[in-house]
């Protein structure tokens, strides 16, 4: 198991040290200089050299890559100060460290896709496990027409619908808002409520039908009906060997749909008028703000690359036949 973990974490590395490169050439593929970018409108040629100087960009292409990324580990010196570890430069903008920008909207995306994540996998799985459980009866057929429905739903298009019946018109639930969770439990769950909802719809009718075909398949093979064959509950078998069976391909499914899940979380804060993340990493974009847009992708990247190493790990956890391969 730990070589297993031990081979996925290297590869992560390994994809991660490949983004960071393919982010710092990005950042010198713009038509523009990036020394004009930070100077601003009203800029002369002797203030865009003394950026070109604070920020280094008289070095070499391969010594401003080391600086980069030796920055990460080690922190840098600008002209605005020292950028401490893990540094991911300063911004064009508003001259703030960019890493500090990244945490101050961390705690929203990360709320956004974990309690996404368990809503659609919770309500998704259980009503997949229902349907497979009552096959052919009046459950099975309600479970598979609703998620049939629900999977045709975009954000963009369920959003406004939920806002514009349970916020403006009944006011049962307020508008979706963050607070922290150290703050106020109560107030962090029910501002996020909506967005965690409408977030995980495509997602729940889709774990709903994978969860189902899954399981319908593992209680028709052999080593299930072996067991029901030497007199065990059908309870017991369906939790005991059809479920932990029907889980190998929903988690392997389930570490591409993170990706999909964070991408969801950019439209999700726009149409809520969250700002996380993926609200950042668009007003970088417009912006020209060239390190934020950088550290933005560089740790969006680092944080997939966690979540399916953990993925990986639950995946060898269920299956012992991967740990061995």
């Amino acid at each position: 198991m730990l070589r297993f973990l031990l081979r996925r974490t290297f590869g992560a590395m390994l994809i991660l040290l490949l983004i960071s490169l393919a982010t710092f050439l990005m950042y010198y593929a713009i038509p523009q200089d990036p020394a004009t970018l930070s100077c601003g409108k009203n800029c002369t040629p002797d203030a865009v050299a003394i950026i070109h100087k604070n920020l280094g960009l008289d070095d070499p292409l391969w010594v401003q890559y080391w600086k980069f990324l030796s920055g990460v580990f080690v922190g840098r010196d600008f002209a605005v100060g020292h950028c401490p570890a893990p540094c991911f430069g300063v911004s064009f903008r508003d001259q703030e460290m960019v890493w500090d920008t990244i945490m101050d909207r961390f705690p929203l995306t990360l709320s956004l896709t974990l309690g996404g994540l368990i809503v659609f996998l919770f309500v998704g799985l259980g009503t997949g496990l229902i349907a497979a459980r009552y096959r052919g009866t009046w459950l099975d057929k309600t479970a598979s027409s609703v998620s049939l429905v629900l999977s045709s739903f975009q954000i963009y298009f369920l959003g406004p619908i939920v806002l514009g019946i349970f916020v403006y018109s009944t006011g049962w639930l307020d508008k979706p808002k963050y607070v922290p969770f150290t703050e106020n439990p109560a107030a962090w769950f029910m501002g996020l409520l909506i967005p965690w909802v409408v977030m995980s719809v495509i997602f729940t009718a889709n774990y709903t039908r994978m969860a189902r075909s899954t399981m319908i398949e593992q209680l028709q093979e052999e080593h299930v009906r072996a067991a029901r064959a030497k007199g065990m509950t059908g309870r017991y078998v369906f939790f005991r060997y059809a479920w932990r069976g029907s889980l190998i391909p929903i988690v392997t499914i389930l570490g591409i749909d993170i990706s999909a899940l964070l991408g969801g979380g950019i439209v999700t804060e726009f149409t809520f008028g969250l700002a996380g993340i993926g609200r950042l990493a668009v007003e970088s974009v417009v912006g020209k703000d060239l390190p934020k847009l950088m550290g933005v992708m560089l740790f969006s990247a680092a944080f997939i690359l966690l979540l399916n190493v953990i993925v990986d790990a639950l995946y060898a956890l269920i299956d012992p036949r991967v740990r061995l391969s």
